[in-house]
């Protein structure tokens, strides 16, 4: 029987990237939990300190690279303030099946961290899906649609209540495992160990 885990993940964090890359290899069902955040550090009283705190934020510049070597990635930045992330998880939560989901997140992972590209708006996020041969007339409509949006505020708040602080996450059940570098936690719990 195969196990669940939950990526609790955004756009705009590069270790979330980072994570997303290694997926395949938990041999578990993978449920995509996109969230804003920023709001959900808010709810549970986080600080972005890569952000806040200029020495952390040149040394994730070169731990980034370290992890993309590790994992034979490519990373360039995107400009992460001006980034729409929220339009980026709400294309992912508008997505007709788990398998479009994973190709969303796939292409829009790989636009950002990889290729570097800063997406802005809506449209920019479109644009990047049907460049991926990702089928966008129906999500046009949904991804800025109230109850769209309203599942990523659901999103937000359930992580909150469950304990997550922070991107990537992972749960499985109870379970919490924050960040790129606890892949092997979570590898040792799906085994049992």
């Amino acid at each position: 029987m195969s196990r669940t885990v939950e990526f609790f993940f955004d756009f705009v964090s590069p270790y979330s990237y980072l994570a997303y890359s290694q997926l395949d290899s938990l041999q578990a069902d993978i449920s995509l939990r996109p969230m804003h955040v920023l709001s959900v550090m808010k709810a549970v009283g986080n600080t972005p300190t890569t952000v806040t705190c200029a020495a952390k934020g040149r040394y994730a510049g070169a731990d980034l690279a370290r992890w993309a070597r590790r994992y034979g990635v490519e990373v360039k930045r995107p400009d992460m303030r001006a980034m729409n992330n929220a339009a980026c998880a709400r294309a992912v939560l508008a997505a007709p099946s788990s398998e479009i989901a994973r190709q969303i997140t796939t292409a829009l992972f790989n636009a950002c961290w990889r290729d570097g590209q800063t997406l802005t708006t809506t449209a920019e996020v479109l644009c990047v899906l049907e460049a991926a041969g990702i089928e966008t007339a129906s999500l046009a409509g949904q991804i800025d649609a109230p109850e769209t949006l309203e599942r990523l505020e659901k999103n937000n708040q359930e992580a909150a209540d469950r304990g997550v602080f922070g991107a990537p996450s992972f749960l499985l059940g109870d379970s919490l495992f924050f960040g790129n570098d606890r892949l092997d936690f979570v590898r040792e719990h799906l085994a049992g160990a």
